[in-house]
């Protein structure tokens, strides 16, 4: 496995200091010896997640769609000396284009699960993954390694400097079990006739096209013959929005039963291509 990682801190324009929000993350990995499709279950797996994320301490469905694959989950984390347990209630869902995962995760509401004072709810929450097939670092030509591309940034209620700091401590700690936890993962799939809950709705997905994609960006309009909701599992059947810009993923979905505005995806995308980013 090999890992990098950068970190950026919103600001306001390009002269005043002041942040405007949590520090953003983006980190990328490549495993070998690894498919696309396993990696992909394996960070939607809440039943196998715990045992290499130990800091989930509580996972539970609330809501599932069979044809598109949405989900809303509820997970408890606990965290290190600086931050008590936080409570997430995530929608999540998986777009594929040509073989390619886009696997969004974020903060949403939901009355069936009331707010409480212990754990603390994050709202602001956004952590997704853009997953492919790449070619081995052994050289062989071959596409036998995976690269994950990861966004990711929260509010978790305490100093955002506090945050940086125990990111920038614990995060490798983190990061160094999901390697012997993957290959733990694949060894169990291999051994095993059936999937667990979570890990079958990450294999049902909305298949949409480059070209709708690219459409998106240029405020071209497709016919609907140009989302196919199919992959392995035939059941999906709908997508909101989606595009790609300057390599950053943006997906504004219908988690919240809401979409955001092409105009602010793109703005946003901007923003964050123009400031670039920063190693860490």
């Amino acid at each position: 496995m090999s890992y990098q990682a950068w970190r950026r801190d919103p600001k306001v324009g390009f002269i005043l200091s002041v942040h405007t929000g949590p520090p953003q993350y983006r980190s990328r990995t490549v495993f070998e010896n690894a498919t696309a499709r396993i990696v992909r279950d394996f960070f939607w797996d809440d039943e196998f997640r715990p045992k290499w994320d130990d800091m989930l301490a509580y996972s539970a469905t609330i809501e599932e769609c069979s044809t598109t694959g949405t989900m809303v989950v509820q997970w408890i984390r606990k965290f290190p000396f600086f931050c008590s347990d936080r409570e997430y209630i995530i929608g999540r869902r998986i777009w594929e284009v040509d073989g390619s995962y886009y696997c969004v995760t974020k903060g949403v509401t939901c009355a069936s699960v009331p707010r409480r004072n212990k754990p603390r709810r994050v709202d602001l929450y956004y952590s997704s993954w853009y997953i492919r097939a790449v070619e081995s670092r052994r050289g062989s030509g071959q596409l036998t390694a995976c690269e994950v591309l990861l966004f990711h940034h929260e509010d978790m209620g305490i100093p955002w400097e506090i945050a940086k700091l125990g990111v920038r401590q614990g995060m490798w700690g983190t990061v160094k079990k999901i390697e012997p936890g993957l290959c733990a993962y694949q060894k169990e799939r291999e051994s095993l006739a059936s999937l667990s809950q979570s890990a079958y709705m990450a294999q049902v997905n909305t298949k949409i096209s480059m070209e709708y994609l690219i459409s998106l960006e240029s405020n071209e309009d497709l016919s609907r013959s140009d989302v196919d909701s199919t992959s392995e599992n035939p059941l999906a059947q709908n997508i909101s929005r989606a595009l790609i810009y300057g390599g950053l993923i943006v997906l504004a979905c219908s988690l919240d039963h809401g979409a955001l505005s092409k105009t602010f995806i793109f703005g946003m995308g901007r923003k964050l291509t123009d400031r670039g980013n920063r190693p860490s």
